[in-house]
């Protein structure tokens, strides 16, 4: 549970990131976006591997670049349900995907630090 609130949290950054970057996207106050940041954890876990599953062929075609496809579809979802925060079109959505998929890796990075720090000093 820990790891998926840091997670979240880094989406939250990365969203707020890409909301001061990118044309397009809005937000009515920070707790949108942590929101923003929960739904779109709970949609990649229950929407997106299915996604990948049946855009499997075009994913290894593209080389993995169509998973960025994906997460743009599912920011877009998460902009529809969650009123507040606002995704304008699939191009900002994107450039969303693009720096949300930074801020996660910079938080997969991190929690696998700590994972091996508490597991040698566990």
């Amino acid at each position: 549970m820990l790891h998926f609130l840091i997670r979240a949290a880094f989406a939250a950054f990365g969203l707020a990131i890409a909301a001061r970057l990118v044309d397009g996207i809005t937000y009515d106050a920070p707790l949108t976006l942590v929101l923003a940041a929960l739904l779109l954890g709970v949609v990649n876990a229950l929407l997106r591997p299915l996604l990948i599953l049946l855009t499997l062929p075009l994913t290894v075609l593209s080389f993995g670049l169509f998973l960025l496809v994906i997460n743009a579809g599912m920011i877009l979802l998460v902009s529809r349900l969650l009123p507040g925060f606002e995704v304008q079109g699939f191009t900002p959505a994107f450039l969303a995907a693009l720096i949300t998929g930074i801020t996660s890796w910079a938080a997969h990075m991190l929690l696998g630090d700590l994972r091996r720090l508490t597991a040698r000093n566990g």
